[in-house]
């Protein structure tokens, strides 16, 4: 791999997406709080999760996984990262919907086992080149798309990076700009950047930044100068042990006839081939193993096969703890004509340690609001926060928060430094609920196409 070259200059960017306010599941001495760690209510699903954290800790959980059911907008996907982040900052969380199985490019079952092993992590010692620091400053710069006039792509930052003896201004390209984006850093993050690969690894929560509650861990920062030697730790999953074995088969197939085969489908032997090799290292005592969790989301829509393959690999060796998501009530099992609960077969359910989720009150709502603004930057008027909160009860969470980021630009546009009840009403003509979509077609049904 070619070095990802970074020039030192010798003379705010808006990152967040829907969960990435998760950061545990607001547990304190063994207590859940009402809100905590990007977490509000929900008590008895987070208490539930918690003991299951506890029953994984103490490898007690081989064998089983978790179910989740609610109706939509409760909470469900941030429960299951919830549990991955209490596992360790390190966890694999491979998120998934079961609608995504049926592809033409690989069969379900391929589909399924590679979600499976990218889920299962291995950590690696060994020492590396690597610019360290505190984040003092960064400036994201961005270009036009080449194909779509309407996005925006990123061509690379300028950072500052300082540690106790020294700080340094970096200009790092687009592929570590993005990482920069993908990890949510912000100033006062202590990060690492490795100077051969590129890669991004945030610390944690430097002494020069903000604590919330919500934040990160604090670490303490870094000594020497920014660019050192230094042991770090690498991250692998059993799925790229495959990739990178199955392409050394592949140019060896190159070199003998004259063509590589493009990798759809990785055969079993590469698989056990991996599998040795991982247990080799494992056992030398040269690295560790990280079972992290598979989410797969609306699991009511895998079929009947689907289900007798997940059985089978939960009883394997190397197998993730497999959290599973649905709103569904009674309904058919996907390729039988047979109805059970949540669409599941029932020898796949008894495997299964269910929780539910249940809607949100009004505290619930507000408290929400509140965070996702604040992590979003958008300030809000006491009068356009119970609006919001009104609307999240009368319609829905995900609708009132999708109305933050336009409410904020009209605001803007307005000369205004934060968002009134005015601007609230005004995006609400604009963009409508699915209430008021629903009703918006049946007064027009019959000039609908059907």
């Amino acid at each position: 791999m070619s070095s990802i070259k970074i020039e030192e200059v010798k003379t705010s960017l808006e990152r967040f997406a829907a969960h990435s306010h998760i950061k545990g599941l607001g547990v304190r001495d063994g207590k859940v709080q009402f809100v905590a760690d990007g977490f509000v209510g929900q008590t008895e699903a987070r208490e539930a999760a918690y003991i299951i954290v506890q029953m994984i800790k103490e490898g007690k959980f081989a064998g089983r996984g978790v179910l989740i059911v609610g109706p939509p907008g409760t909470g469900k996907t941030a429960l299951a990262l919830g549990i991955a982040r209490e596992l360790g900052p390190e966890t694999p969380f491979v998120a998934i919907s079961g609608g995504e199985i049926y592809s033409l490019e690989v069969k379900k079952s391929e589909f399924l086992m590679r979600a499976l092993r990218r889920a299962i992590g291995i950590r690696i010692r060994e020492w590396r080149k690597v610019y360290e620091g505190e984040l003092r400053s960064i400036d994201i710069r961005y270009g036009r798309h080449p194909y779509n006039p309407y996005l925006q792509r990123v061509l690379g930052a300028t950072i500052k990076l300082r540690t106790r003896d020294e700080e340094k201004t970096l200009r790092v390209p687009a592929e570590i700009a993005q990482q920069l984006i993908e990890l949510g850093v912000e100033e006062g993050d202590v990060i690492m950047i490795d100077e051969e690969t590129g890669a991004v690894s945030l610390v944690g929560r430097g002494e020069g930044g903000e604590q919330y509650d919500v934040g990160r861990r604090r670490v303490e920062l870094p000594k020497g100068p920014v660019y050192k030697e230094k042991e770090i730790v690498r991250f692998y999953t059993l799925h790229d042990v495959d990739m990178s074995l199955a392409r050394q088969r592949g140019l060896i197939s190159a070199m003998l006839f004259g063509f590589a085969e493009e990798v759809k489908e990785i055969p079993e032997e590469i698989r056990r081939q991996s599998d040795e090799i991982v247990k080799k290292v494992l056992e030398e005592g040269k690295a560790e193993l990280v079972p992290g969790v598979l989410f797969i989301d609306d699991v009511h829509l895998l079929d009947i096969e689907s289900f007798s393959f997940l059985m089978r690999a939960m009883e394997t060796e190397f197998a993730p703890i497999i959290i599973m998501a649905t709103n569904r009530g009674i309904a058919r099992i996907r390729g039988t004509d047979i109805e059970a609960p949540h669409g599941i077969p029932q020898d796949m359910l008894d495997r299964l340690v269910i929780i539910r989720t249940r809607p949100y009150t009004a505290e619930e709502i507000r408290e929400i609001i509140s965070i996702k603004a604040n992590e979003q930057k958008v300030p809000l008027t006491k009068e356009a926060l119970d609006l919001l909160t009104s609307i999240g009860v009368d319609h829905s969470l995900r609708y009132a928060l999708q109305l933050l980021t336009p409410a904020y630009i009209v605001a803007k546009e307005r000369g205004k430094g934060s968002v009134g009840r005015e601007e609230i009403e005004e995006v609400r003509r604009h963009f409508v609920s699915v209430k008021e979509s629903v009703e918006y077609v049946k007064s027009l049904e019959e000039k609908f196409l059907r």
